[in-house]
């Protein structure tokens, strides 16, 4: 039927695709203005607003001579109002052309309805671009007794929106929404960070070694280089490789790639902040951490309080402080540096963690920590003093050796931030580093790489560093109160469509 539509639109020399239109008005901003000058209006019809819209017709009621069409644009919806004896025969006859789901662009001017409705009167219409498949809209439903209207949505099975988000887009409002804050949070942690002085870089995606995390990489070839390279899984060395350079204050947000398992906190491609600040340390980071996060939930919703999944967050510095070895202790009942590596397999079993083929103590220790006590870190709570193990490029604890000065930050069970007071000893990095190949040659197949050059970087010399990385993706989560990473990445990886 739309395919006829097409043929007799273009039969009839309408052209079904423009190139342009001159758009001078939006939908909720332009009802807005009328409804201020409404007082000084001489007439109902009262040009008084007046210019182009343009954006999807997503409603559509004919009366004959006259006909109602509901446009929606970026800001929301507005009524259009088509009298036969205004737009003429010939633009007239185009509304029997024009299907929900077209693009249409319309002049004219803003008057009010007698049902009280803020609407278009349309003294030109145009087609912009012709709707071929039908949008999956949803039912209009008004409420009898308080007169309220509720969309159900026609596009309820999460994983078809996830495929087809354009068409997730077009029909429901609130997932542009989210969207359109995520663009808020970043441009908010840009203008902080700006603020402070420091420099937003780029740093190679495709590099001869990864590093920076504990993750499987991705691997490609480069056929001209014949040799291969892998998607970054952290920006870290070679971020910090610029401190060694004299840029003294550096961030990226940057998307990175590991190789590792989907489920609604973890996507193989994310979105990541790293920056990196000279001549601080981790405890100076927790200070500009909390302010970032203040600043980017006011920027976000105006306010630092939130919702995440029914449970009230308060984004309100200072956060709370628990050190990583007393939280474990006291959920196991022993003291975890002291227990070996074969009991701590023992007990990471027990409470059913999982991904335990090869792991060292560090992994051990990580999974018990995120089976015991990482749930129950709701309000932001900084996580400080990581065992050594677990920390292969932070500086060692001052007076606790076994320690080092590393913080992770956790809201509503999960962990957003990572932080350390940065290795700047290039001896001490290359035993981490031997440790971390040892690790490897065990089986565990996430252990980072010795990184030589990164190596010969410290070796010139790296300032006291202090340097965040903060997952962007879960902070969007928290800060729209959405459940899975995949509704705030665009387009999320997914298995192969049957």
């Amino acid at each position: 039927m739309r395919l006829a539509k097409l043929a007799a639109l273009k039969e009839r020399g309408f052209e079904p695709y423009a190139y342009s239109f001159d758009v001078t008005r939006h939908a909720a901003p332009s009802v807005a203005d009328f409804e201020e000058l409404e007082e000084e209006a001489d007439c109902e019809e009262d040009r008084g607003v007046a210019g182009r819209w343009a954006g999807r017709m997503v409603g559509f009621r004919s009366h004959g001579k006259s006909a109602f069409a509901d446009l929606e644009d970026r800001t929301g919806r507005v009524q259009v109002y088509f009298k036969r004896n205004v737009l003429g025969p010939d633009g007239y006859s185009l509304l029997d052309l024009l299907d929900l789901g077209d693009w249409i662009g319309v002049e004219g001017g803003l008057f009010r309805t007698r049902m009280g409705q803020v609407t278009i009167l349309a003294e030109d219409l145009r087609l912009l671009s012709k709707s071929l498949r039908p949008l999956p809209f949803g039912k209009l439903e008004t409420d009898s007794e308080t007169g309220g209207t509720t969309t159900h949505s026609g596009f309820a099975d999460r994983e078809s929106r996830y495929r087809r988000r354009y068409a997730d887009l077009a029909v429901n409002p609130g997932v542009r929404e989210v969207f359109r804050v995520r663009t808020r949070i970043v441009t908010g942690i840009r203008r902080f960070l700006d603020d402070l002085g420091f420099v937003e870089v780029e740093t190679p995606v495709l590099q001869p070694l990864y590093g920076g995390a504990s993750a499987r990489p991705f691997v490609t070839r480069h056929l001209a280089l014949d040799r291969t390279l892998y998607l970054r899984i952290a920006d870290e060395l070679y971020l910090k490789r610029l401190i060694v350079g004299g840029m003294d204050r550096v961030y990226e947000i940057a998307k990175d790639f590991r190789n590792e398992g989907i489920d609604r906190f973890h996507n193989p491609e994310f979105t990541m902040l790293e920056f990196y600040q000279a001549f601080a340390d981790y405890e100076d980071m927790m200070e500009v951490v909390e302010r970032l996060m203040a600043t980017v939930a006011e920027a976000a919703a105006g306010s630092r309080n939130c919702t995440y999944q029914g449970v009230e967050i308060a984004v309100e510095p200072p956060f709370r402080r628990v050190p990583f070895v007393d939280s474990l202790a006291a959920a196991l009942g022993t003291d975890p540096l002291d227990a070996s590596e074969d009991v701590l397999l023992e007990l990471a079993e027990t409470h059913g963690a999982s991904g335990l083929e090869g792991a060292g103590r560090g992994k051990l220790l990580d999974k018990l920590f995120g089976e015991l006590v990482q749930p129950g870190l709701v309000q932001p709570t900084f996580v400080v003093d990581y065992p050594k193990e677990l920390s292969p490029l932070a500086k060692e604890k001052r007076g606790a050796p076994r320690l080092t000065e590393r913080f992770e930050l956790f809201v509503a069970g999960q962990e957003l931030a990572n932080a350390f007071s940065e290795l700047n000893d290039p001896i001490a990095q290359r035993v981490r580093f031997d440790d971390q190949a040892a690790l490897r040659v065990a089986g565990d197949a996430e252990a980072q790489q010795v990184d030589e050059d990164y190596i010969r970087a410290l070796e010139y010399g790296l300032p006291p560093t202090g340097g965040v990385g903060i997952g962007i993706d879960r902070l969007v989560m928290l800060l729209t109160d959405q459940a899975s990473i995949r509704d705030v990445i665009l387009f999320p990886t997914l298995r192969e469509a049957e």
